[in-house]
């Protein structure tokens, strides 16, 4: 490998755009844009207008595929459906591949994903950008370092996704079952379900309620209350809305040790002075709790976003870091996400990992039951514009 990674991008709409000009201004050191690939061709006159005579155009997954040794690395910005099958087939030809969020719409077809990925040897990096913010970083750091005790209970209320109808009406796939696989669990609240597994870890199983096209004109979710069970007994609460202006983004911890708050990219801590769990064995009187000392916690640095996660890819290539987000993180993002669908298709609650052919199953009936009309090609087929 040299010190330059080519890389393609497939889907140049609304985070692919993002992409491509950040690699054409030089903000990703050791990576260069050599091509891309939309079936819009309005996309394709954008592309040959602004990034330049030495970035080749595409119009066809195949067509790329096809000149697959002009590049090294390909960044997959497509609907969510088409994840998967476009990673598989890069991997099949030993491409390095980085993945926009979500891994996909159902775990199945991710699994087999993964399964090309390591069968490929390459890297494979999934676009969850949250987790460069320092904030959420240090929350890990202090989960994994005991600094919290035994986990008791996650409660994240996170209604700051707003989106009005006319987000929902700006392309045919978006915020339906068949184009987009769901609405807020599949395409804003993937970051915050991916920081959840990632800080606490994969609970157990999972009872959750949902509106669809509560507050819009979508079949869609858009209004989510998710109730989780972890085998150390630890419980989770996981609120998620796109409606409300203005929105919340709260996230509490709390352990056998004290408690974290996270809001306004702050983290303030309750330390207790003794564990409750040995001062609950120790105390003789009747009224009585731990004393308590707040830390506001210290946060060096800030957040990269999407070109720290690129930067992160490229360098992980060369051979100079480790990965922030590995791609076969995904599945595990998408498994919760599945659940908290499933229970609310079910009305019950949802074991994990999760029954794959009755999620898949369930929701072809979902697509096969659409009253929204159908203009976008479904689930396997790789050319669908990226306007992601």
């Amino acid at each position: 490998m040299s010190e330059t990674v080519r890389a393609a991008i497939i889907g140049i709409g609304n985070m692919g755009t993002n992409h491509a000009n950040n690699l054409i201004k030089g903000e990703v050191p050791g990576m260069e844009l050599v091509c891309v690939c939309d079936t819009d061709p309005a996309r394709l006159e954008w592309a040959k207008e602004k990034l330049g005579e030495g970035v080749a155009t595409y119009q066809s997954s195949d067509e790329m595929f096809a000149a697959a040794d002009t590049f090294d690395a390909l960044i997959v910005a497509v609907p969510h459906y088409d994840h998967p099958s476009l990673a598989i087939r890069a991997f099949q030809l030993g491409k390095h591949v980085l993945v926009e969020k979500p891994a996909g719409v159902y775990t199945k077809n991710v699994r087999e994903m993964n399964a090309a990925a390591e069968k490929a040897g390459t890297v494979f990096s999934m676009m969850f950008q949250q987790r460069t913010n320092p904030v959420y970083a240090k929350v890990r750091e202090m989960i994994q370092g005991g600094e919290l005790g035994k986990l008791n209970r996650m409660v994240w209320i996170v209604t700051n996704w707003y989106r009005a109808q006319a987000y929902h009406d700006s392309s045919a796939w978006r915020s339906t079952w068949e184009g987009e696989g769901g609405g807020v669990l599949i395409n804003q609240a993937p970051h915050n379900i991916d920081l959840w597994q990632w800080m606490c870890g994969m609970p157990t199983r999972v009872r959750a309620f949902a509106d669809f096209g509560k507050h819009y004109n979508i079949e869609v979710d858009d209004d989510v209350t998710a109730y989780a069970e972890y085998e150390c007994g630890m419980t989770a609460t996981f609120i998620t809305c796109t409606a409300e202006s203005p929105g919340t983004n709260r996230l509490e911890i709390s352990g056998t040790k004290g408690k974290i708050v996270v809001e306004g990219n702050r983290i303030a801590f309750w330390r207790n002075e003794v564990d409750e769990r040995e001062f609950n064995a120790n105390f003789k009187g009747v009224f009585g709790n731990p004393k308590v000392e707040r830390v506001e916690v210290t946060v060096e640095g800030e957040s990269t976003n999407h070109m720290g996660i690129t930067r992160n890819f490229t360098n992980a290539i060369l051979g100079n870091e480790e990965l922030i987000a590995p791609g076969p993180d995904g599945i595990n993002e998408l498994m919760l996400s599945n659940a908290i669908h499933l229970s609310a298709w079910t009305d019950g609650w949802v074991n994990l990992p999760i029954d794959e052919d009755l999620y898949y199953n369930t929701l072809q009936e979902k697509i096969k039951g659409s009253t929204f009309k159908k203009t976008v090609s479904g689930a396997g087929v790789a050319d669908v514009s990226g306007t992601h």
